[in-house]
């Protein structure tokens, strides 16, 4: 281990198929955070997954790599693998350990024995998720429970994510959001490899996965009077059934490219659209969404808290084919109003700056270091009310920054939440509104979130 700079911290970053980035938004802000953290002066290590034949470097942007392997079943890589993170780490101590997904809570009372401070990336509402059996929904509610009991402190990306720990723990959070990409300048010429041209076609980039509305978002454009061709970016391994489906109620204007993995393609994919339709419901803070905003593409969106938190006025919302319909005849008989939108998306990307994430993970990092945090924890005991957060967004005002910290309505039964320099409370009032578990992917940058 290398020697400590003054100041330094030595911080591990677990529970993600780990970097370079080849796969979703948990990739990507380890990638994103992790170097920042190393260009500030710290000592990052980052537990990656092996894979078959991939390579193992020892070092990635500054950041030290550990790989182990994983049980190659969607219902134990993840857990597996952050297991033999944690058996690492433990006799490799470092300042403050990032645990990404809340699946992995099991391990979180390992850290804590050993007297790791830890704080836990909860990620969405995973148990929402249809690709779960009932067990697996079960165990998703029972770690989210584990999580809020045994972290030091939970991060949200998204205020809905935020309001949901609040409401249904009495937990606080704090709210860190992704980064959006910013594609100025992406050109245009890679569209010729796949026969489109600039503002000629709506886009989707999205896993087939039912929360992920795939299905509503094909059905509409099918059934409307749309003019460019709907191009489908993405697939899941896990559920041909489902993929099945969506093809099925396509017509010959819907064009499926499957998974791209040339970043320059996608990034002009994005940057080109006359519209992006973004159906992700249950994740919090969308990567795919944020890379729209980006690119200052017009984004048609689910209507869901955590959409409205990222689009604002901006954004045309659907929930049923009947609104897709809508949205695309609207999107292609006002074009400038279309591209009056695409502008506003892009202004509102600049909330959501990686130096400012990474400098919130660097703030909480050495809070935890500090141990500035009480030593008792909310039960992990849920309140009783049932809470659909995330599949509504019509209880939800205006949103919160994306950098400001959630503070429990009940703060006076728990603990209150960690104080962190330079974050300052967020309202007790309702705001407005991962890591998948499958095979490896090629080296791309959320290609499909």
């Amino acid at each position: 281990m290398p020697p400590r700079r003054s100041g330094a911290l030595r911080i591990a970053l677990v529970g993600t198929r780990g970097v370079p980035a080849r796969y979703g938004g948990f990739e990507t802000a380890v990638e994103e955070v992790g170097r920042r953290l190393v260009e500030a002066g710290h000592d990052v290590v980052v537990y990656c997954r092996t894979t078959t034949g991939g390579s193992q470097p020892a070092t990635h942007l500054g950041m030290r790599l550990v790989h182990l392997p994983a049980l190659r079943r969607r219902s134990l890589e993840t857990l597996s693998h952050t297991g033999l993170s944690v058996a690492h780490l433990l006799t490799h101590r470092v300042d403050a350990a990032i645990v990404f997904n809340a699946a992995n809570a099991p391990w979180l009372p390992f850290l804590r024995a050993a007297h790791v401070p830890v704080a836990t990336h909860v990620d969405g509402l995973e148990w929402k998720r249809a690709k779960w059996g009932g067990i697996g929904k079960r165990y998703y509610r029972v770690v989210e429970a584990l999580s809020v009991r045994w972290s030091d402190a939970l991060i949200a990306d998204a205020q809905g994510i935020a309001d949901y720990y609040r409401d249904e723990f009495a937990a606080p959070t704090q709210h860190i959001a992704y980064g959006a990409p910013k594609t100025d300048g992406a050109g245009s010429d890679r569209l010729a490899t796949v026969d489109l041209t600039p503002g000629g076609y709506h886009l989707v980039v999205a896993r087939f996965e039912p929360e992920n509305h795939v299905d509503v978002i094909v059905d509409g454009y099918r059934r409307s009077d749309a003019e460019l061709p709907l191009v489908v970016v993405g697939s899941a391994p896990y559920a041909d059934d489902y993929t099945r489906h969506v093809h099925a109620l396509a017509d010959d204007r819907v064009r499926f490219l499957g998974g791209v993995w040339d970043q320059q393609l996608l990034d002009q994919l994005y940057a080109n659209c006359a519209t992006y339709l973004h159906g992700h419901s249950v994740g919090g803070t969308n990567p795919s969404l944020l890379r729209a905003i980006g690119a200052g593409a017009a984004t048609i969106a689910y209507d869901v808290s955590f959409n409205r938190e990222v689009l604002e006025s901006s954004g045309r919302y659907f929930r049923t084919p009947g609104d897709v319909i809508t949205a695309l005849h609207e999107a292609e008989d006002e074009p400038e109003k279309r591209r009056r939108r695409g502008k506003r998306a892009r202004l509102l990307a600049a909330r959501y700056d990686w130096d400012h994430v990474a400098s919130r993970y660097e703030e909480l990092c050495r809070a935890l270091a500090a141990r500035a945090f009480p030593r008792s924890r909310p039960s992990g005991r849920r309140l009783g009310a049932g809470h659909p957060v995330g599949l509504s967004a019509e209880r939800s005002p205006a949103p919160a920054s994306p950098g400001q910290e959630t503070r429990s309505a009940t703060a006076s039964r728990v603990r209150p939440p960690l104080r962190v320099a330079g974050a300052e409370p967020a309202s007790a009032e309702p705001a407005a509104a991962g890591d998948s578990v499958g095979p490896e992917a090629p080296p791309a940058r959320a290609a499909q979130s």
